[in-house]
């Protein structure tokens, strides 16, 4: 019996393999960039037993957003992910293993150098130690007796004696320079092996750690996916605008070249990977803003100035005024109710009604030092509506707009636009958000083919009523405009009249040719008039203003 329960124990405990922790490496596959933050995808494989797991990763940059981290995959058999837990922690930036190796190697090579040093610093000393003795030597003749014999005493040969202490002195004061030199030198060694001693110590980075538990019905390959967001990363739209004018058979033509700076500083460089630029704005609101009642109501006035008092009568005015104050408060608000703290308005929430992923060709490397990264996304090719507008009163030189209706594919992002003219580089401009479909105006520079004058016909400033009621002042102009081009032009002639802000003043317009807008874009005062010129055909445009005003009055005229 006691057999059999021990085999039955062994049987219950040979089952299923208890939970363990799997250690995955991830790596990058692709990246998904927003106009702010971008979502990264990393893929690790794993060889995952039976039963319980965590599976452990620790090579997320720190700056991933925790709620965005979520993880899918495949495996060769059943495989259920049960939760998955971050946290953020501190790792060594280098291999430990290597790190330790390569430390215990230049440990020894500096204990090697450092005995030297010792020998080379024994060395020295002892060559400083000759030369003292060599120096003694130099007084010996003034201490014995001079010339011949004294007694039994024989009396060295003095030149023959300073011969050997200035060859001895030399060769210890040569000996001495030697283990200088050799001293420096190991000085040196050991001072740039201890540089890379601290250069390889494992620095320590934040990272972000994933755990995510497992069970698996049988022993199987798992591939498992994690994505998450970061913050630190954009991409900004530049566009290409490239205007083909054509000729007099030759319809213009205008190509619209589209592309993306990307730079990001997220703690990772993102290597060969699979690059995707979307328009959606994550993390930018997800509701429209709340409004609440907008009250009127009569200024409060002002409380009287506070009358001089004695210092008795200051030291209580706070107190009165403090409970006076909660007095008022619990009038206006309610006792039960406590005020809330000032805080501060909050960005409006910018919203887009379309949302569109481009998918960068091939692999990109993109570097986490912020440098931009360019690529280039799609290219149309548009049928440009061409015209020109004139404002001879402030400049007297045409410009050319090209109207163009975008593609029904993708929206457009504001961007800077490059614009080129016939292939040459005219200057830039600002490209706002439009929808697919949408209509829009490029400038490309003056347009020397359109000739406009500007004159002034006359001026007349006067009175009128009998007793000098009020006054004038009436101003007419004339403006010419010639097309020089081969073919038809549409010239848009813009100018304006005084715009009265007191019902007293009066402005009259006087126009024999009608314009053809008024207050474009809202712009009060403003008249257009789109004159369609053929092939060296010349127009003219007369117009003018009257204003009046209560003759006791002055007026200005300003913006």
């Amino acid at each position: 019996m006691r057999s059999a329960l021990v085999a039955a124990a062994f049987v219950i405990l040979a089952g299923p393999v208890m939970a363990a922790e799997v250690k995955g490496t991830s790596a990058i596959s692709g990246v998904t960039v927003f106009p702010a933050g971008a979502e990264v995808t990393r893929v690790t494989r794993v060889r995952i037993a039976q039963g319980d797991h965590v599976v452990l990763l620790t090579d997320l940059p720190a700056q991933a957003v925790p709620g965005s981290i979520r993880v899918e995959g495949k495996s060769s058999g059943r495989l259920e992910i049960g939760s998955v837990d971050t946290r953020r922690l501190a790792v060594p930036r280098t291999d430990p293993v290597a790190a330790a190796s390569e430390r215990r190697t230049l440990e020894l090579e500096i204990e090697k150098l450092k005995d030297a040093r010792a020998v080379a610093q024994a060395a020295s000393q002892a060559a400083e130690t000759q030369k003292l003795f060599i120096s003694k030597l130099i007084d010996l003749p003034s201490r014995l007796p001079t010339g011949g014999t004294q007694g039994t005493v024989q009396l060295p040969d003095w030149t023959q004696l300073y011969t050997i202490i200035g060859e001895r002195t030399l060769e210890a004061q040569k000996a001495v320079l030697e283990t200088s030199v050799k001293l420096r030198d190991i000085d040196r060694q050991i001072a740039d092996l201890e540089k890379k001693l601290v250069a390889i110590a494992p620095v320590q980075e934040e990272r972000t750690e994933v755990k995510v538990f497992v069970t698996a019905g049988a022993a199987l390959d798992a591939e498992l996916s994690v994505r998450y967001q970061v913050a630190s990363a954009s991409w900004i739209p530049l566009y290409d605008a490239r205007l083909n004018t054509g000729a007099r058979n030759d319809a213009p033509r205008l190509t619209l070249v589209r592309r993306a700076s990307i730079q990001q500083r997220s703690g990772e460089d993102w290597t060969d990977v699979t690059l995707a630029l979307s328009t959606t704005r994550p993390g930018s609101g997800t509701a429209a803003p709340e409004l609440y009642a907008m009250l009127v109501d009569f200024e409060v006035d002002a409380p009287p100035r506070p009358v001089a008092s004695s210092p008795a009568v200051r030291s209580i005015r706070p107190q009165q005024e403090a409970q006076a104050a909660e007095e008022e408060r619990k009038d206006k608000f309610g006792a039960g109710l406590a005020m809330d703290a000032v805080s501060d308005r909050r960005a409006v929430v910018e919203t887009a009604p379309f949302q569109a992923i481009f998918t960068v060709p091939g692999t990109a490397t993109v570097l986490t030092t912020g440098e931009m990264k360019r690529v280039q996304i799609d290219e149309a090719q548009v049928d440009p509506a061409l015209s020109v507008r004139v404002v001879p009163r402030v400049d007297p030189r045409a410009f050319l707009y090209a109207k163009i209706t975008l593609p029904k594919t993708t929206p457009y992002l504001p961007g800077q636009v490059s614009l080129f003219r016939d292939s040459t580089f005219v200057g830039s401009g600002r490209l706002p958000q439009l929808a697919p479909g949408e209509e829009h105006e490029l400038g490309f520079g003056s347009d020397d083919s359109i000739r406009v004058r500007h004159a002034v016909l006359d001026e007349k400033r006067g009175e009128s009523g009998i007793i000098t009621s009020s006054k004038t002042d009436q101003r007419n102009y004339r403006i010419t405009v010639k097309n020089h081009h081969p073919r038809a032009m549409t010239v848009a002639v813009l100018d304006q009249v005084p715009v009265s802000q007191n019902q007293d003043i009066k402005v009259e317009l006087i126009a024999k040719v009608p314009p053809t807008r008024k207050d474009p874009d809202d712009k009060r005062g403003v008249m257009g008039w789109d004159v369609k010129l053929e092939p060296n055909e010349e127009k003219q445009i007369e117009f003018g203003y009257r204003v009046s005003w209560p003759a006791d009055k002055r007026v200005r005229y300003g913006r």
